[in-house]
């Protein structure tokens, strides 16, 4: 009787195996590496927290053929400039109340979510807050009173009262502010931004 040839040998596949397994270990420790330094703030696709004190828009990229973040000029926040710091602290603050008052379980945001209510990636940017200059103060006393500012265009869904306090709102209102200049590659699709003077 001859001798099995490599392919068949257990000892060959065993030895396959090893490697197989320790290079794509090498691979997955090396791309999620990568994929931090990609979705850490203060990168390229993901812009440093001080961001909310800047005018965001959006304009179509004829290169990549959707919608891309346009970082503006100067646009504070509640009309004060705040330090990387404060901002950091404030977006922060922002994105605890978000998940504390489990706003994705109805929510949309980054892809991650629920579909019952709308998406909130660019929340910031939707025109159904109408004049850029209400926007603010209208996203608070929504977020404050939901039941009494809602519009529901139609659908009868209503946000919840979640008893949000001035300082919750005002993090939330950054937290959006700075979602919305993260670049999604153009997720999602078809959204027109609210029209923006200057």
């Amino acid at each position: 009787m001859s001798a099995a040839p490599w392919w068949a040998s257990e000892n060959a596949w065993k030895k396959i195996a090893i490697w197989v397994t320790g290079l794509s270990l090498v691979v997955l420790i090396f791309l999620t590496f990568d994929s931090m330094q990609q979705i850490t703030a203060g990168g390229k696709r993901v812009p440093d927290y001080s961001v909310i004190n800047q005018r965001i828009d959006y304009r179509f990229d004829d290169v990549r053929k959707y919608q891309v973040p346009v970082i503006g000029p100067e646009a504070p926040l509640f009309g004060k400039k705040v330090s990387a710091e404060e901002a950091e602290a404030l977006v922060a603050h922002g994105k605890k109340t978000f998940q504390g008052r489990n706003c994705i379980n109805c929510h949309t945001i980054l892809g991650n979510g629920a579909y019952y209510a709308p998406d909130l990636t660019k929340a910031w940017l939707d025109p159904a807050w109408g004049a850029e200059a209400a926007r603010e103060s209208l996203m608070i006393e929504f977020l404050k009173n939901p039941d009494q500012n809602a519009r529901t265009f139609g659908t009868g869904r209503k946000m919840a009262h979640l008893r949000v306090t001035d300082e919750e709102a005002k993090a939330l209102v950054a937290y959006l502010k700075w979602v919305s200049s993260i670049d999604t590659n153009g997720f999602p699709y078809n959204f027109k931004t609210i029209q923006q003077g200057g």
